[in-house]
């Protein structure tokens, strides 16, 4: 069986932790950003862990 092919949309989306986590990127973070304070443009900034539920699916898209 050929070697599993990385899916470049989620590679570039989601990078893993050493423990095998996934980080990614938070949402509402790209325009529209006049009404949001600076305390929460300031905390969308930390990048966050995927959910075990989102996990499994993702996973396939990125083989380690």
């Amino acid at each position: 069986m050929p070697k599993m092919k990385t899916h470049k949309g989620a590679a570039k989306r989601f990078k893993r932790t050493a423990t095998g986590k996934l980080k990614r990127a938070k949402a509402y973070k790209s325009h529209i950003l006049g009404k949001k304070s600076a305390k929460r443009k300031r905390f969308l900034r930390k990048s966050g862990i995927v959910t075990a539920g989102d996990l499994k699916r993702i996973d396939q898209l990125i083989p380690r």
